[in-house]
């Protein structure tokens, strides 16, 4: 097994490879065993190896429909439509699936998901059932040109003051830890270091001891630990509150992004395994951004591509996708943090400082994990972007691009970039290799997976409350 491949940025043996690209997901855990126990690894490689073991279960957590369940959840979805050629949808991608041990299995939310990326099924649906209500698409609508309003208004920045409670909670369900065994629990908390987050109150926590990261982590947690009770659930709790801000930045009026700065240019280069530009991305960069040479049309043009190419659609764990950007090209859709990457991708390789950020979405009529970015604009700093928020339906050209430079105050920040090292540190490989918003939590026997554990976010507001209700 001397020949190897890389994976993520890493090195794996040819012949296990060879059973992963087959989808023989049982016999390449097998060889990585062999593998791992026949060789003196370096610590380094042996982890490696050993995720990549734990990487196929994540998938096939992820890939659980027979073609059976599909068909049956389709149906439901759109009663008197034959889906007896479900090979052309995977052969487009609108409908994910992969072979493992010899067998079709779909992607848990494979059938929703094929509403939201293919066209043609995405409008036979609207014919049928109508055009759902999107409450979201219609509050962002109403909010936007409140903000810009204020701002001008006030010459300020930041607008749309709001105050926030949260109370988050994770449970790890009974006796997935040993009786008597420590659980250890990283739980999101926000960060303080931006304008538009302030004032941030600790209330309470379920645990008397807790440990709070730095600010300057990146990816910032709150630490508790707790004993595992027999056939009982542990449950860790936290409740906050802070004010956030919109924040609104006329970058198209105002705005310039500078050739050469030696405080950015970290944010210009490649990052594998997620930002590399790869021979197909460069091509579709040549194809977006044709003759345009100003850095910030740039910006608009690659944003509205994105925005009017790929849609959105569940994904899956990040953890298990090898090239995020690459991935979403190849397929055509994404979520938010999957759009982003693409984005971000795209955006450095034309140059365009861009930084990762993501936290929470906390509309008062949806709340939801939520990933977008920032790009560095002169005389501003750093600058939202929010790719998966897209383009408005606005005739107003601000409205309509408010998502590039600027943001509502329902954005959470927990994270100033991904893949970073948690704190404390976690011993055993993340749930959420990429992202933190979820939580993260182990014990000495080893990482609980996210089937093995629940969290829920209850949210307050100090105003707006009583007419969104």
């Amino acid at each position: 097994m001397s020949i190897a491949v890389t994976v993520f940025g890493q090195n794996i043996p040819w012949k296990i490879q060879k059973e992963i690209n087959l989808g023989e997901f049982a016999k390449a855990q097998q060889l990585i065993s062999e593998y791992v126990h026949e060789n003196k690894l370096p610590a380094g490689e042996k982890k490696i190896l050993l995720f990549e073991s734990d990487r196929l279960d994540r998938i096939r957590k992820d890939f659980t429909k027979s073609r059976s369940q599909i068909l049956t959840e389709l149906e439901k979805m759109l009663p008197g439509f034959s889906f007896d050629d479900l090979e052309k949808f995977e052969k487009d991608k609108s409908l994910e699936m992969k072979i493992i041990e010899g067998e079709k299995r779909y992607f848990k939310n494979a059938a929703p998901n094929l509403f939201r990326i293919n066209k043609e099924m995405k409008k036979l649906k609207e014919e049928k059932l109508g055009v759902a209500v999107d409450r979201l698409n219609d509050f962002k609508k109403e909010i936007v040109h409140e903000i810009i309003a204020e701002s001008k208004a006030s010459g300020k920045n930041l607008a749309s003051e709001e105050n926030i409670k949260i109370n988050y909670s994770l449970t790890v369900k009974p006796n997935a830890v040993p009786a008597g065994e420590m659980v250890k629990c990283w739980l999101p908390y926000p960060k303080e270091n931006h304008p538009r987050q302030q004032r941030l109150k600790l209330i309470t926590t379920s645990e008397e001891k807790y440990i709070i990261a730095p600010d300057s982590v990146l990816q910032r947690t709150i630490y508790m630990e707790k004993k595992a009770e027999k056939d009982s659930a542990t449950k860790f709790s936290i409740e906050y509150e802070f004010t956030a801000f919109a924040e609104y930045n006329d970058i198209f009026s105002e705005g310039t992004i500078p050739s050469e700065d030696a405080t950015v240019s970290e944010y210009l280069k490649e990052r594998a395994p997620h930002i590399v530009f790869t021979d197909e991305l460069k091509a579709l960069s040549a194809k977006i951004i044709g003759d345009e040479t100003k850095p910030l049309e740039k910006v608009k043009k690659i944003f509205t591509w994105i925005n009017d190419n790929i849609p959105w659609a569940s994904a899956l764990e990040y953890s298990t996708i090898p090239n995020i950007s690459e991935y979403c090209y190849e397929n055509h859709h994404g979520d938010c943090g999957i759009k982003t990457l693409l984005f971000m991708t795209l955006a450095r390789y034309n140059g365009i400082p861009v930084k990762w950020q993501s936290g929470w979405m906390l509309h008062p009529v949806e709340v939801n994990l939520h990933d977008w970015c920032e790009i560095y604009v002169k005389p501003y700093g750093w600058v939202p972007v929010d790719q998966s928020f897209g383009l408005l339906n606005s005739e107003n050209e601000k409205g309509k691009y408010f998502y590039i430079g600027n943001t509502d105050p329902y954005h959470l920040i927990i994270n100033d970039d991904y893949s970073q090292p948690l704190f404390p540190v976690k011993i055993f490989p993340r749930s959420e290799t990429v992202d933190f918003q979820r939580g993260e939590v182990e014990w000495l026997g080893g990482n609980l997976y996210f089937d093995q554990w629940n969290y829920n976010m209850d949210v307050s507001y100090s105003k707006r409350e009583s007419n969104e209700k």
